[in-house]
């Protein structure tokens, strides 16, 4: 069993890779941008949603606090009619790319944690570099694109912007397997 301390360096090295290669897939690549639509009477929606007083959070369109209400003819009708789906409100004002870079960081160091303790547990020291890689990659791609399945399953995101995240989850997994495999101690 390998300790955690000898292997800090690929757990830094590793998130520093996936930062840098997220940082290219948005701001070079921009893959992503066909994520996001616009709605066509979007200054009428977001009077609608000011107007509403709604806090930051996330909500559902229709609301439905308990199953037994889907059986109601009311809720059946809200459904038919439409719209069907999730709204998630962020505090006013300009997005904190700071805050939001520094939380993606310590995902992507959790991450690679993770999957540090993981392989530390199953390899030894001067393991076939080949093993660290598979190991740290396919834990690193599980963690960075499988909460995207469950999007499109459950809440609407739609099956092409589920692809993109498993892509950008495959070159997040293979950066993460590559540095462990470089510096997977001997």
């Amino acid at each position: 069993m390998i300790s955690i301390i000898q292997l800090w360096l690929p757990i830094l090295v590793s998130a520093v890779g996936v930062f840098v290669a997220s940082s290219l897939v948005h701001m070079v690549f921009k893959w992503h941008n066909a994520d996001y639509l616009k709605l066509t009477n979007e200054d009428e929606v977001a009077a609608a949603l000011r107007k509403s007083g709604a806090p930051p959070g996330q909500y559902v369109i229709p609301h439905c606090l308990d199953m037994k209400d889907l059986q109601t003819q009311d809720m059946q009708q809200k459904f038919q009619e439409g719209p069907v789906g999730y709204i998630n409100l962020r505090p006013n004002g300009m997005p904190n790319m700071g805050k939001s870079l520094g939380q993606w960081f310590a995902l992507s160091v959790l991450i690679s944690l993770l999957a540090a303790i993981v392989a530390g547990a199953a390899l030894p020291i001067g393991a076939v570099r080949c093993s660290a890689f598979i190991m740290t990659g396919l834990l690193a791609f599980a963690a960075y694109g499988c909460g995207s399945i469950s999007g499109g399953i459950w809440k609407g995101q739609t099956w092409i912007s589920v692809f993109r995240d498993l892509l950008d989850a495959v070159i997040y997994g293979a950066v993460t397997g590559g540095v462990f495999a470089w510096l997977w101690p001997h």
